[in-house]
């Protein structure tokens, strides 16, 4: 129990350092110092490296928004009526927004991620996603058969990507001053956009486009 706190400890000042000055910038001794550790290595012991501490953090949060992506995904495959694309971006972005609570610096956190592995598919296995959003993608699929598979993986990535992006965005401008809307009018503002993203009209001369054809 007393090193399940410590590890609880050193993951929570890693995510508030890696938010305020990027993964890649906060020595792993300055964790252990955030955390209280006397021991310098205290993170090395704990998580092994870096990646360690990445990916602990990432199973942690991501499993805090599966949980919750999970019971959604289960309503639209049970439920009575046809989701639409809509019900789909709310899926992912809806459990992401559990992260926007108080001294919670994951969507900052991940943001930073994303930019320094160069997009969310650079997060390859370490990003926490589950099989809810496998699930959303192949009904998001049966959903829009007329844009191309590649398209729409493309359009797809991007969508989550934005969605962390904008989240983190709109945490931190919050903290800054509070915006005329509310949070949850932000939140189903940005569904409806990258709802629209989604199915917006494809591009002549593109070649994933005539493939399929």
């Amino acid at each position: 129990m007393r090193g399940e706190a410590t590890r609880q400890l050193i993951l929570a000042a890693a995510e508030r350092l890696f938010a305020e000055h990027g993964i890649s910038a906060v020595p792993l001794r300055d964790i252990g110092i955030e955390a209280g550790q006397k021991n310098h290595a205290a993170v090395q012991y704990h998580f092994g490296d870096r990646e360690g501490v990445v990916k602990a953090l990432m199973e942690f949060r991501g499993a805090e928004s599966e949980s919750v992506r999970t019971d959604i995904v289960t309503g639209l495959m049970a439920g009575g009526t046809v989701p639409v694309v809509a019900d789909v971006v709310g899926a992912f972005v809806q459990p992401l927004a559990v992260h926007l609570a108080p001294d919670n610096h994951y969507l900052a956190f991940l943001s930073l991620l994303i930019t320094e592995q160069g997009g969310y598919e650079g997060l390859g296995g370490d990003v926490h996603t589950g099989a809810s959003v496998i699930s959303l993608r192949a009904l998001l699929g049966r959903l829009v058969p007329d844009v191309p598979e590649e398209v729409l993986d493309e359009r797809w990535i991007v969508t989550l990507t934005s969605a962390v992006h904008a989240l983190a965005r709109y945490q931190a401008a919050q903290l800054r001053r509070p915006r005329r809307a509310k949070l949850d009018v932000l939140i189903a503002d940005l569904i409806a956009y990258l709802s629209a993203g989604l199915v917006a009209p494809l591009v002549m001369g593109d070649p994933r486009v005539a493939i399929t054809d």
